[in-house]
């Protein structure tokens, strides 16, 4: 763990993490040719996180037909909890200044909009950690497949001091 930066507006991440009840899991492997997160300047940019538990996807499918919104909102969370191990394995919580930007992709079924609305789950995860320093630009998109079949991908930059 490396100590939240002092007098510039950081959060302890880990303690709010704590309290939340919440532990950053181990990053997970990639599954290509590209590593979890890469840091350039005082910006880290995170590979899309799919929602591995324990290296397994909890469920699969198309949001609106095999996974429900609801579902897929956790999902999201997981995706950005597992986010956050990627920049805690490159640089540690504690240098977090700002997450900056959040992609999420949603690999929906015909007809299904609320891709806003699943990809919540990470942006309010990102909030709860980080308090004001969690708000972020954002895209929420729909796509027709993702890997493993996974039902929601995210990525994020995030500022680091």
């Amino acid at each position: 763990m490396t100590t939240p930066i002092a007098g510039e507006g950081g959060v302890d991440a880990y303690a709010k993490l704590a309290e939340l009840g919440l532990t950053l899991p181990k990053v997970v492997p990639p599954l290509a040719a590209y590593v979890p997160a890469v840091q350039t300047g005082n910006l880290v940019y995170c590979s899309g996180q799919l929602p591995m538990v324990d290296g397994k996807l909890p469920l699969t499918g198309k949001v609106g037909a095999e996974v429900t919104p609801e579902q897929a909102t956790e999902l999201a969370r997981l995706c950005a909890l597992n986010g956050l191990a990627a920049i805690e394995s490159l640089v540690g919580l504690g240098r977090v200044v700002k997450i900056v930007k959040l992609t999420g992709f949603v690999a929906s079924a015909p007809g299904f909009t609320g891709q806003p609305a699943v990809i919540n789950g990470a942006s309010n995860l990102f909030g709860e950690v980080f308090g004001e320093q969690g708000r972020h630009a954002r895209s929420a998109v729909g796509v027709a497949e993702l890997p493993l079949d996974s039902p929601v991908e995210v990525e994020l930059i995030a500022e680091v001091a």
